[in-house]
């Protein structure tokens, strides 16, 4: 089997092909690393790649497997990180100059269970930095490009993560999720992407952007790839202060489970203006699946949507600003060479470290906490994210699951918004309000446009139900598969 052959097989193909002994871990991490030195130079979805240790440690898994003694189905699987997540002795840049040196000292939780299931972790993945952006021209490394149209935004703020499984130099990755970051970057890179319930995965070892609403989730090709790796993550930890303890369901094999008929949710807030017409008549022809299968469909109402971008924008700016408090020039982060006292270590190394996007949101977010503003934006802002929260407990009483676009356009041109924030940050109109809800929602790959730009519709399931959220999403994906559809890159 060539290396093209290898990178266009699923996780699930490739864990079987390792357990006939088809192919080894050494030749399927080969043949990704041949793939990304391919690509990437065109795509720049990696950051750092140590090809040395990527296939030492692919090595050691085909040790284990020769002596019986496996980790698990995702035992020599490749994956890779998106650099916010803490690899032991690896970079960890969040994509800014302000940590361009830092080397990560200990693992993140997500990152231990990996190496305990013996997944082969391999490299940093590029984003907008701190996660702050929807299309990944925010990186000060440089923007990642849509494998689909190189002219094009991947999304964001996972737009490596989402750019390097759909360009196959992946076959899984993590990215987070704060406001829609793993979720829209599915939808423009034509892949799956999932946001667990806050407090499902652990953030411990995650480089903070809003505490309240980040999550760390899976990309793959398919439904049942995201199942897999979101089954290893998931789980309580002590370290995290806000990890649910719940027992982890074996999310891999409970999607095969014959599917019960079930209502889904429209919610006319969703389906107005501000939709391109080919992500409209593609979520149409979803709808329309889900009602031949014996699927009830049901036009529901959230009418505090409206109000969550800017809640949102208030919340996570809020957050940030005393987050990112702790990069100051005088412990892990680049000093300014120019200081000549305390104060100007501070603002200058903030100053040249920081890029304009991320001072923005520092900016808001000082401003939202500041004495005499406090009452007038951050808590109403919590007040209104209670009613956002109770729209959707009051809908999930009359449904099982709700059904929406992931982004209201397809990929769209580098520069196209950069210049306008607010329409870059109503790209997420359709997914932050699950964040603020804490939610599980998953985007899945449903079409293309007539230029070949991918779309994908969102499925928002009840708290802590990602089985019966999954379930529903395989059920399309596996009759369709458009994330198994490669672009045209050699």
């Amino acid at each position: 089997m060539s290396s093209i052959e290898i990178v266009d097989n699923t996780v699930s193909q490739l864990s079987l092909l390792l357990s006939e002994k088809k192919l080894s871990s050494f030749e399927i991490t080969q043949a990704f690393i041949d793939q990304t030195n391919r690509v990437d130079d065109r795509v720049h979805a990696f950051l750092h790649l140590d090809e040395k240790n990527f296939l030492k440690q692919a090595e050691e898994s085909d040790e284990r497997r020769k002596n019986g003694k496996t980790k698990g189905k995702l035992d020599g699987i490749p994956i890779a990180l998106k650099d916010v997540i803490s690899v032991e002795g690896q970079p960890l840049t969040a994509a800014s100059k302000i940590l361009e040196n830092y080397i990560s000292p200990y693992d993140a939780t997500v990152t231990r269970k990996l190496k305990d299931a013996g997944v082969i972790i391999g490299g940093r993945l590029n984003l907008d930095e701190f996660a702050m952006g929807s299309s990944t021209e925010n990186s000060a490394f440089g923007p990642t490009h849509n494998p689909w149209n190189l002219d094009c935004v991947p999304g964001g703020s996972s737009g490596g993560s989402s750019a390097a499984v759909a360009a196959r130099e992946v076959p899984i990755s993590l990215g987070s999720d704060t406001g829609g970051s793993i979720r829209q970057p599915a939808s423009l890179c034509g892949v799956v992407g999932m946001k667990p319930t806050y407090g499902m995965v652990s953030r411990f070892g995650l480089a903070a952007f809003a505490s309240s609403l980040d999550q760390i989730g899976p990309f793959g090709k398919t439904v049942k790839d995201v199942s897999l790796l979101l089954e290893i993550i998931s789980g309580h930890d002590p370290l995290d202060s806000t990890s649910f303890p719940r027992e982890v369901p074996a999310y891999g094999s409970l999607i095969e489970d014959k599917l019960e008929p079930s209502v889904i949710g429209l919610p006319k807030e969703f389906f107005g203006e501000g939709m391109d017409q080919e992500v409209r008549d593609s979520v149409d022809k979803v709808i329309d699946f889900y009602r031949e299968q014996g699927h009830k469909i049901i036009e529901v109402s959230l009418p505090t949507t409206e109000l969550s971008i800017p809640v949102y924008y208030m919340i996570a700016t809020a957050e940030a600003s005393s987050n990112l408090a702790r990069y100051d020039g005088i412990r892990y982060t680049s000093r300014s060479k120019y200081s000549e006292n305390a104060i100007d270590v501070y603002a200058k190394s903030r100053g040249e470290g920081f890029g304009e996007e991320v001072k923005r949101r520092c900016i808001l977010g000082a401003y939202g906490l500041s004495s005499g503003y406090y009452d007038a934006f951050y808590l109403r802002a919590q007040k209104t994210r209670t009613l956002i929260r109770e729209d959707f407990n009051r809908v999930f009483d009359e449904v099982d699951t709700i059904l929406t676009p992931t982004s209201p356009t397809p990929a769209f041109k580098f520069g196209e918004k950069s210049d306008d924030p607010i329409s870059m940050y109503l790209s997420d109109i359709y997914t932050i309000s699950t964040n603020l809800a804490g939610l599980p929602a998953i985007s899945v790959p449903c079409g293309f446009t007539k230029n070949r730009l991918p779309i994908g519709m969102q499925l928002i399931g009840k708290a802590f139900h990602e089985s019966e959220l999954l379930s529903i999403a395989h059920a399309y994906d596996r009759e369709h598969n458009f994330g198994c559809e490669s672009p045209q890159l050699v």
